[in-house]
């Protein structure tokens, strides 16, 4: 198996690339170099890990989007908001609890958000 020398966020790692997938391992490479580079110039992180795990949640967040089927639009409601606004609150609730919990898991490192 080939191996790749690549950099993200100044740290240089030996990856081991799968024949013809070097293309693809650059680019996740450079996708993963800048979402953790906005995290750090953000200045809201200061923990290569942490800035590594928020950048692992932002690119599973926007894979899911992307694959996500939309949902049927819901019915408008006599008080003019539509039954998403439930839904919303909801997904806010969990994503809330998930940050919580990384919290809880990377310990005393400071809070994620």
């Amino acid at each position: 198996m080939k191996q790749i020398e690549a950099t993200i966020l100044g740290q240089s790692y030996v990856l081991a690339c799968p024949p013809g997938g070097e293309a693809l391992l650059l680019e996740a490479i450079n996708i993963v170099d800048r979402e953790m580079s906005a995290i750090r110039d953000a200045g809201k992180v200061k923990a290569r890990e942490r800035m590594a795990v928020l950048a692992a949640l932002n690119l599973a967040y926007q894979r899911a989007e992307q694959t996500r089927v939309p949902a049927p639009a819901a019915p408008v409601r006599s008080n003019g908001h539509n039954g998403s606004d439930a839904a919303a609150v909801a997904g806010s609730t969990d994503i809330d609890a998930l940050i919580h919990r990384i919290d809880l898991a990377l310990g005393d490192d400071g809070l994620l958000l």
